[in-house]
Parts: C-alpha cells; sequence; structure tokens
C-alpha cells in the first residue's frame, strides 16, 4: 500500500524538485508516512556509518586500495611516460613496485579517516536528511565529501607524507626518477606524489561509501536493521 501511494504521489510530480518541495512542507516533526524526522536523520546516519564501517574499512587493508579496481591508484599523467620507458628497457619489475607502494601509503593514511567521518555523520540535520532521502543515489555521500573533504585532506597529506618513508615509497621512487632522468632524450621529471596520492585517496573513499549507500538505496537485501527498511521505503 506504501509503495502504491508512492507511485501515484510521484507520477504528480513532474521533477524532483517538486518531490523536494512536498518532502520539505512535510511537518518538521514528522518525516512522512508514520517515518518521524528523527528516524529519517537517524537512518541516513546508520547507512554512512555502514559504509564506513564495512568499505572504507576494507581500503585500510593490505591491498585494500592496490586489489580493488574502482579505488587502485594508478600512475598520475605525467609519471605514465616514466612507467612505459622503464618496462621498454626491461625494468618491468621496479615500474609495478613503484605503484605498489603508492597504493600501500594510500592505505595507510585511510586509518586517520573514521573519527572524521563519525564527527561529520553527526552533525546531519532533520533538513540534511530530508533533502539526502530524496536525492540521488550517492547524495549522503556527496553530502559528507562536503562536509569532511578539507579536514580529510589535511589528515591525509602528512600521513601519506610519512608512509612513503614507512612502505619504502620515498627511496623506490628516487630510484625510479633517478634511472629514468638518466635515460637519454627524456625530460626531468619531479612530481608532486604526496598531493597526488593523497587526492586519489580521498576519491577512493568516497567512491567506497558510495558503493554502500547504492546499495542500501537500491537493494532491499542491504537494508539489514528495522530503521533502515523504514527510512529507505520512502524514496522507493
Amino acid at each position: 500500500m506504501k509503495k502504491i501511494l508512492l507511485i501515484v504521489a510521484i507520477s504528480l510530480l513532474s521533477s524532483c524538485a517538486e518531490l523536494q518541495q512536498v518532502v520539505n512542507s512535510l511537518p518538521q516533526g514528522n518525516g512522512g508516512f508514520g517515518v518521524s524526522n528523527i528516524d529519517i536523520a537517524n537512518g541516513l546516519r546508520q547507512a554512512l556509518d555502514n559504509g564506513i564501517d564495512k568499505q572504507v574499512t576494507k581500503l585500510t587493508l593490505k591491498d585494500g586500495f592496490y586489489r580493488n579496481q574502482l579505488v587502485k591508484i594508478l600512475l598520475p599523467q605525467e609519471l605514465q611516460k616514466v612507467d612505459k620507458t622503464l618496462r621498454d628497457i626491461g625494468l618491468s619489475k621496479l615500474a609495478d613496485e613503484g605503484l605498489k607502494v603508492l597504493n600501500r601509503a594510500a592505505e595507510d593514511a585511510v586509518k586517520e579517516a573514521t573519527p572524521i567521518f563519525v564527527d561529520a555523520v553527526k552533525q546531519i540535520t532533520f533538513t540534511d536528511a530530508r533533502q539526502i532521502l530524496v536525492g540521488n543515489d550517492d547524495a549522503a555521500t556527496r553530502y559528507l565529501k562536503n562536509k569532511t573533504t578539507s579536514a580529510l585532506y589535511a589528515k591525509f597529506n602528512p600521513v601519506i607524507n610519512r608512509s612513503f618513508s614507512k612502505v619504502g615509497a620515498d627511496k623506490i621512487w628516487s630510484n625510479i626518477i633517478n634511472k629514468y632522468n638518466t635515460i637519454p632524450l627524456t625530460n626531468n621529471v619531479n612530481p608532486d606524489l604526496t598531493d597526488y596520492v593523497t587526492q586519489e585517496a580521498l576519491k577512493g573513499v568516497y567512491t567506497m561509501i558510495a558503493v554502500e549507500e547504492k546499495e542500501i538505496r537500491t537493494k532491499l537485501s542491504s537494508r539489514t536493521t528495522d530503521l533502515l527498511r523504514k527510512v529507505f521505503a520512502l524514496q522507493d
């Protein structure tokens, strides 16, 4: 019956903007269809917590980035020619190791993300929650990205800088770049790998949270609690 009512309501609206207006006009104490605004906010928080617990945690494990094709950090454009040249002259093993340690540094840094995410999730307001609920499949992830990118960058950057030393990336890449720069007819390179890996690590984190959010929004089986089932039924 609930789904029938939703279908009828949506059919009367000509755009998502109008659906948003309807949700915004609901009384502040009740999110609609017997679901309170408190429930909606808590449901969104729970969905984001699930994304952090189930998906971001995976990134902190060995090969969490390197073996995950969704987030694996590849070489920046300026280093792709370095990679190709090294492989062309028989140094494929060194090139592979250079790529692996960039991902290792990201895996190490993501361990610092959880406290920042938890704080941002706690700050979701009723208004935020109502807008997120009727948003796109990654609306909650985009909310979290807007709230945490600056803080995460500030946290990740020095950690990745230290991680380069910890996982041996600094020595490996110094060796790679020095070898490349001595090859005749090549232009010297000196990329800022710390900034690059920081940016890529951030992309990876939000990608994996979006994976979990989409699962919850589109698959009933992924709504593992009564609260998730109740709240996300509103956007089915």
